[in-house]
């Protein structure tokens, strides 16, 4: 029996093999602790301990929130054991202290908040080398989700670090290749028709999927066209040049608001300079690149932009429907290009590069309805709130999803360069509020067939 992705219902694969499932949580948790490693040590202790905008934690911060997460899933759930520092849960506590108020904690200082996570970390492999993770047990340890979960949990906190370092002033302190140019971009229709019917959304079989991306449900979704790309730098620079921040036509109330009171006229980290558009990048300045997708733009520009351009912003089941259903078999794959893990040749993840791969790049990793870069490049805003799926079950915490639930947060799919693997996948679901810019967004757009 399939949930119709594609998967078999239990764990699928090396899933069904204890050692294997044992080595993909190892790798996992490592490649996390890398990442972690390479945010924080390459900027000084000062700069982990600044705050560098009031809309992120300092650095530091997440260090030792990382750590504490792992403490309390792996070493006191899973593990049993005893708290080693139970004075500071409330600290690293994210609905207890918000992000503002969080360089005025006591928080543990850079050598010490190492030296926690360090700790932890030892600990929760020698629990990962005898924990049960096939057959029966505890739902934490079925399939090994909740390593899967600690290691999404660190990633997610990578990418939020990476936010950081784009953020702070100064000179860069990150480095990365280029990645691929695209080979037939120009030669790409712009839009592609996704056939009307039902399609599987969701998973009840992905093993490491989290709450809010389960159940499997059937839905059915009108015959409509997406873009074939995220929008474009270029795409959106006439936008702007067309006086597009200027003009309410084009702006739900709320957004035309917040470009009246911060003075809006570009997408965040633009600027105009001697005729030409430039924007700064990890510290560096350079040209906004025209064939780029278009990068750190709030809900409300998305929206703006596909309302000026006559389209509109596709639902979350458009989305996904474009990007996971295979109308030859009829059912929902794990990702675009089919149910194997990602790997350089179809997405643009896990920091590789620090940019958006032009527009058409990765071809082997585009869906069978003929879209591009669905997984990986930009977050990509839908027109949808945030809302659990029929069947919903919070899962192991409320915290998650559920206490964001609601038309407060709009939906984002797909992930972006700053996402890792493990922490994307053609069901999963992002989430935010449609005034944020600072994050890894970008959109593409639809409209009715």
């Amino acid at each position: 029996m399939t949930d119709g992705t594609g998967a078999p219902g239990g764990a699928r694969g090396p899933e069904s093999d204890a050692e294997a499932l044992r080595g993909r949580a190892l790798a996992a948790l490592l490649a996390a602790r890398e990442r972690t490693a390479l945010l924080t040590d390459s900027v000084d202790d000062h700069e982990l301990t600044a705050q560098h905008s009031p809309l992120m934690s300092p650095l530091v911060w997440d260090l030792a929130h990382i750590g504490n997460q792992e403490e309390q899933w792996l070493l006191r759930a899973v593990g049993g054991l005893d708290a080693l520092r139970p004075e500071i849960d409330g600290l690293y506590d994210a609905f207890e202290h918000p992000r503002a108020s969080r360089p005025s904690l006591p928080l543990l200082p850079p050598a010490e908040a190492r030296v926690y996570a360090a700790e932890v970390r030892g600990r929760a492999l020698d629990i990962l080398g005898g924990a049960p993770l096939h057959g029966g047990g505890r739902p934490l340890e079925r399939a090994g989700f909740v390593f899967g979960m600690v290691a999404q949990h660190e990633q997610q906190h990578d990418e939020t670090m990476l936010i950081t370092h784009q953020l702070r002033s100064g000179p860069p302190v990150l480095d990365a290749p280029e990645p691929p140019r695209p080979p037939d971009a120009v030669t790409l229709p712009s839009e592609v028709l996704v056939e009307g019917g039902p399609f599987t959304m969701g998973t009840s079989t992905e093993p490491w999927a989290l709450d809010n991306e389960r159940p499997a449900h059937r839905r059915e979704v009108a015959a409509f066209h997406i873009d074939t790309a995220p929008v474009t730098c270029g795409a959106y620079e006439r936008f702007v040049e067309d006086g597009g921040y200027g003009d309410p036509r084009w702006w739900a109330p709320e957004g035309w608001a917040m470009v009246r009171e911060h003075g809006l006229s570009a997408p965040l980290f633009w600027r105009r300079e001697a005729g030409q558009w430039l924007r700064r990048r990890f510290g560096v300045t350079e040209p906004v690149p025209a064939g780029e997708p278009v990068l750190h733009v709030s809900w409300y520009e998305a929206d703006a932009y596909a309302r000026w351009a006559g389209r509109r912003l596709p639902t979350e089941a458009e989305w996904e429907k474009a990007a996971r259903h295979d109308p030859a078999s009829g059912r929902s794959r794990r990702y675009p290009w089919g149910d194997e893990d990602p790997s350089p040749v179809h997405a643009n993840l896990g920091q590789r590069h620090l940019r958006p791969a032009p527009a058409g790049a990765y071809p082997a990793g585009r869906a069978p309805s003929g879209a591009g870069q669905l997984i990986g490049d930009v977050w990509e805003w839908t027109s949808s709130d945030f809302l659990p799926y029929p069947g919903f079950v919070a899962f192991p915490y409320r915290e998650y999803s559920e206490v964001f639930f609601g038309p407060a947060h709009k939906v984002l799919r797909g992930g972006s360069f700053a996402v890792d693997r493990v922490a994307c996948r053609g069901t999963f679901r992002n989430w935010d509020l449609p005034v944020r810019r600072q994050i890894f967004s970008g959109f593409r757009t639809a409209r009715d067939a």
